[in-house]
Order: C-alpha cells, then sequence, then structure tokens
C-alpha cells in the first residue's frame, strides 16, 4: 500500500513515519496499518531533503520504503491514501494574509476572515489541480485533506473528486476527548463504535465553526455538569480562552476558533500588540530551522524535534493571556494533532475496523442512508463537519440535532461567504472574491473588504494569478 503526502517537506511528516513504522512492527496505535510506501512530494527540493535528513537521522525501525518527488504525476500514480497538507505560496504567503489584512484593521489568521481567504484565493488553484491528477491516475484514492482552510478545500476538490475526499480537523475531536477526559471517562471511548462504547456525542459546525452540543456517557448528558464545575472546566482549553461565563451562557463548548469570533476585538489587540504575527515567527523559525539542517544534517532529528516542540507550545499564542504564552498544557496537545486524525480515518477506512469520528463532509452525504440534508438550510454541494463512523465501506456521516438560532446564523453566513471564495477563485471574478472578503462577519466594511483584495492582489503574486494578473 503506497501512501502520498502533499506537503511533504512539511512538519508533520515525522510523527506519521513514526507511526507507520511501529505498525508494520505489529505494535503502536493503529495495528493493521500496514503501509509498504511513503511518498513525500514537494515543489521544494531543499525541504524534502531536510525532512528525508530528518528521517534517516530520527531512524524510526521497520519504517516504510521512503520515496520523493517534485514532479506530482510520479507522485500521485499507484497511490492508496493520500495526506494533502500542501502551502502555496509557503510561510511567507501567510505572512501576506497577515499583514494585508492587519493593516486594514481586521483580522489576518490564517484559516478565519480575511487572512483565511487569501490562503484560499491562492491555494484552491494546486488542490484543483491535484484533484485531477489524482481523478485520472489514483481514482480508487482516497484523499484525506488537511490543507487549510480544510472545509473551503474540501469543498472546491469534492467538486471533481466527490466523496472520496474527506476533510479533517483535529480540534473538534479533541475537545471531544477533552470533555470525556474532564467528566472522568477514558478519551479513548469517545473514539469506539459498537457495545461497551457507551459514549455519543452532538457536534456540528464547519470546519473551525463549531460546538460540542452533548456528551452523552452510558445514556447520561454528562456536558451540563462539565459546564457547571469550575474545576471541570478548567481542563477544557476552549473554555479558558473564550471565558467559562460565555461557554455557560451558550449551554455548549464552542471549537476553540470561535475565539476569534467572540472576542475579535480582544484578539486583534492582541495580534497587533506582537512584535511579530505567527506567520513572520514561523517564517523566521522554519528558515533557521531549514538552515540548520542543511549545515549540520548529523543532527537533524534533534533539530526537528526542537522546532516541533517550540510550534506546538506557541500555537493560537494571542488566545491565551500574556502569562501563558510561553507554553501550553501537555492536556491540551495530548490529542496527537491532524495527522493522527488522518492515521485514524486511514485505519478505519483499511482495517475495517470502525471509528467514531469529526470530519469535513458533504451536507448530502448522509441521503443514501434514509436521511436529509445535515444541516437543512444549506445547499446540498456544502460541505459541513458533524460526527462520522468510518469503517471499511467508507465514511458514514451521522444525523445531528438542529442548528437554530445564533448558531445557525453565524453558519449560514460563513459558508455563503466559503461558496463565494471557492466561485471566484475557480473563474477567476474578483467581484465575487470582493462580496466573499465584505460578506464576513469579521470584516465591518465594504470599502475595508475591496481595499484588503486589492492588497492581496497586488502584494501576493500567486493570489493574482487566481484573477488572471
Amino acid at each position: 500500500m503506497k501512501l502520498l503526502i502533499v506537503g511533504g517537506g512539511g512538519f508533520r511528516v515525522p510523527q506519521v513515519m513514526e507511526v507507520l513504522a511501529a505498525a508494520r512492527a505489529g505494535s503502536g496505535t493503529h495495528p493493521g496499518l500496514v503501509v509498504d510506501e511513503v511518498c513525500l512530494y514537494d515543489v521544494s527540493p531543499r525541504r524534502l531533503d531536510a525532512m528525508r535528513a530528518v528521517l534517516a537521522d530520527l531512524g524510526f525501525p521497520h519504517a516504510p520504503a521512503l520515496t520523493s518527488t517534485t514532479q506530482l504525476e510520479e507522485a500521485v500514480r499507484g497511490a492508496d491514501f493520500i495526506f494533502s497538507a500542501m502551502r502555496e505560496g509557503g510561510t511567507h504567503g501567510r505572512v501576506l494574509d497577515e499583514l494585508v489584512a492587519l493593516e486594514q484593521g481586521v483580522l489576518g489568521q490564517e484559516t478565519v476572515g480575511a487572512g483565511g481567504y487569501a490562503y484560499a484565493f491562492r491555494t484552491i488553484p494546486a488542490a484543483m489541480e491535484l484533484a485531477r491528477t489524482v481523478r485520472d491516475l489514483a481514482p480508487e484514492a482516497w484523499v484525506i485533506n488537511f490543507t487549510n482552510p480544510a472545509g473551503i478545500i474540501t469543498q472546491a476538490m469534492r467538486t471533481v473528486l466527490g466523496g472520496r475526499v474527506v476533510g479533517i480537523c483535529d480540534t473538534p475531536i479533541g475537545l471531544v476527548r477533552r470533555a470525556t477526559t474532564a467528566v472522568g471517562e477514558d478519551a479513548a471511548r469517545a473514539s469506539r463504535v459498537g457495545p461497551g462504547a457507551g459514549i455519543d456525542f452532538d457536534y456540528v459546525g464547519l470546519n473551525h465553526l463549531g460546538w460540542l452540543r452533548s456528551l452523552v456517557v452510558d445514556g447520561q448528558d454528562r456536558l451540563p455538569g462539565l459546564l457547571a464545575d469550575d474545576t471541570a472546566l478548567d481542563h477544557m482549553e476552549e473554555a479558558r480562552i473564550i471565558g467559562f461565563d460565555w461557554v455557560r451562557a451558550l449551554g455548549v463548548l464552542p471549537n476553540e476558533y470561535l475565539f476569534y469570533y467572540y472576542l475579535g476585538r480582544e484578539s486583534l489587540e492582541r495580534i497587533r500588540a506582537e512584535a511579530e504575527t505567527r506567520g513572520q515567527f514561523l517564517e523566521r523559525r522554519q528558515e533557521e530551522f531549514y538552515d540548520a539542517v542543511s549545515a549540520d544534517p548529523q543532527r537533524a532529528g534533534e533539530l526537528w524535534r526542537r522546532a516541533h516542540a517550540e510550534r506546538e507550545a506557541t500555537y493560537m499564542a494571542e488566545s491565551r493571556d500574556a502569562a501563558d504564552r510561553a507554553g501550553r498544557r501537555e492536556e491540551d496537545i495530548a490529542g496527537g494533532g491532524y495527522q493522527q486524525v488522518a492515521l485514524d480515518l486511514m485505519t478505519a477506512v483499511h482495517t475495517g475496523v470502525p471509528a467514531h469520528m469529526i470530519l469535513d463532509v458533504g451536507n448530502a452525504d448522509a441521503c443514501s442512508a434514509g436521511g436529509g440534508l445535515l444541516v437543512p438550510q444549506l445547499r446540498e454541494d456544502a460541505v459541513v463537519e458533524v460526527p462520522c463512523i468510518v469503517d471499511g465501506d467508507g465514511v458514514h456521516p451521522q444525523r445531528v440535532g438542529a442548528l437554530a438560532g445564533a448558531e445557525l446564523g453565524l453558519v449560514a453566513t460563513v459558508k455563503g461567504c466559503e461558496e463565494l471564495v471557492i466561485d471566484a477563485a475557480l473563474s477567476g471574478d474578483e467581484t465575487l472574491a470582493w462580496r466573499a472578503l465584505a460578506g464576513h462577519p469579521l470584516i465591518d466594511s465594504v470599502n475595508v473588504a475591496r481595499r484588503v483584495l486589492n492588497g492581496y492582489l497586488e502584494r501576493n503574486p500567486l493570489v493574482a494569478r487566481t484573477f488572471g494578473r
């Protein structure tokens, strides 16, 4: 079996290889997931060379055969599973996404609002090229997408690949697992299916915009008790960064990215108060990492571990109080990250052992099982984020409770903007791009939206190319 990692020079590759090596040895967290070849695809030979040096230095016993290439067709041919983690335009593209928005007084976060839409504008053409190549050369492959903004990119790719592309994120299932632990249960139960699993949950929304609305353990909803208990709630990073009073007012636990909506002014002030943006920090540190590996490949593994730990510790630092920004609690990062979710999905499909997950799927994907749309107020082709059962027959979205009120309004508004982003990128229509930006809840002026779009068109060649400039 061949696994292709698109964005193969990225930081998650060693974690994937470590799990696959253990599985081939008959141990670890994913027994039965026997991969013969891992192909790393990246447009940057420098990044590929660095990652090969890291893997050689870490030296995982029993690791699959490793190949690498900068040729997309060579990479895709023969692939059974594809992890898509591309960053079109590199980290410098993220820097521009952030700065152009911040200069106009709006959030420049890479997946939310203006910054996320700029990321999509420059990424959708490459994602569509990947989708067409997979359709032509590996039509039976599963594409597991964690290229951000994941909901938008997955929805665009589904126009070519349909249900063979699934979007993933680690934050929703991480939220469920932390909540399960906080009420005194084993977090692993949240992912189990069948007799003895004993845990069900209701989660619904879009990528980076959703809510955990129930956590049923052995027939009892434990979420109200969790929300009422300060000690238990302190174990929930989402509650700490958004505020205990507000999550109690809502009666649900929000995805951590709702920090940018519920505390928009505070998030913008904190980001603007920093000496550098998150993108600038990562660009600087990544360049230092790749330079160091080139200079001393024998220490590549050590350099990667240090750089990776720093990235984890500083993730979403603006959401935490100043005293807490130097690091995160171990319980907040115990879920394993995007690569863990991707491997869980891959294992369930490959081995047939079912898993309970939260995934980005089509709104109509449950219709074949006799149900209607998952969120009836959205289009059939909308990608939504809901609980799913995954097994050897594929991904099976589960019914969720109705969205209503402010939550429905926010989801419908943001999804409408996301669809404008996709249509704009596929057609090269700047007017649609302007409408997408102007309609987003975090952009409060159509004139600001126009200036932001002009800034991206003038300063990011990849965005300009999407729109024929």
